[in-house]
């Protein structure tokens, strides 16, 4: 149970079935108020089980984990997170089977690695970049047995994160919030090219001008592809620099 997402999903070591749905938001905001948000996931958490036992996937099962938090350092809470965090120690008491707890961001690493086919990688170190609606990272990541992954904080975004600029800019823009996938499509639309020059302070990045730069290009007439093709590339510049 994220900020925004509630999913219940099962994984067999090869394959998997996620049951996954998005928090209502209402048109024209930015986000939810934690309380709204552990709500939606309380109403929610039943129909995303149901549609596993439908699907045949509530069966035979091994271990139960959960996230509990957005990263693994001291002060990282959400309240969202305990919806899931409850629903997973009840499965667990009830099968009697191990409950596993990780980080959000464990547990966006691991889906990326699982999506590239790079699970060798949970026995190695390896670079990895967290851009998020709430977390803008470069980390150096090595296998810890204990929390899954043990995360070297490299570089970070020091004021708006990659995810906060670009729901802005679609919100600006008139797009359903989150508003990534719309952002994207619309950009690749756009046949203009931009040579971005990212505000760096040493490998950290400061992201804020992006939606800066895009209120004036919509004050001055400039269309929509175009804005929304700025504000991605922009984003990729920093993350590449």
């Amino acid at each position: 149970t994220s900020n925004y997402t509630t999913s219940a999903a099962v994984f067999d070591g090869s394959g998997g079935y996620n049951a996954g749905r998005l928090l209502e938001v209402r048109p024209g905001e930015l986000g939810l108020r934690q309380s709204d948000a552990l709500f939606q996931h309380i109403k929610h958490l039943p129909g995303r089980f149901a549609e596993l036992r439908a699907e045949g996937w509530l069966t035979g099962l091994s271990a139960v984990g959960a996230s509990t938090r957005p990263r693994a350092v001291e002060g990282s809470y959400m309240p969202c997170f305990l919806a899931g965090m409850s629903a997973a120690r009840a499965v667990a008491s009830f099968l009697k089977v191990p409950l596993y707890f990780f980080s959000h961001q464990s547990g966006h690493i691991a889906a990326a690695l699982y999506s590239a086919d790079r699970l060798s990688y949970f026995k190695r170190p390896f670079y990895a970049f967290h851009v998020s609606g709430g977390t803008t990272e470069a980390l150096l990541v090595r296998p810890n047995a204990a929390q899954l992954f043990e995360k070297e904080l490299l570089a970070q975004s020091l004021d708006l994160k990659a995810g906060q600029a670009i729901d802005r800019v679609g919100g600006m823009l008139g797009l359903p919030f989150p508003a990534g996938a719309e952002l994207d499509r619309l950009a690749q639309r756009s046949k203009q090219r931009f040579s971005v020059r990212p505000s760096m302070k040493g490998a950290d990045c400061c992201l804020s001008g992006i939606q800066n730069q895009c209120e004036k290009m919509l004050r001055a007439g400039e269309c929509c592809e175009d804005i929304a093709r700025f504000c991605i590339e922009s984003v990729l510049a920093a993350i590449d620099a």
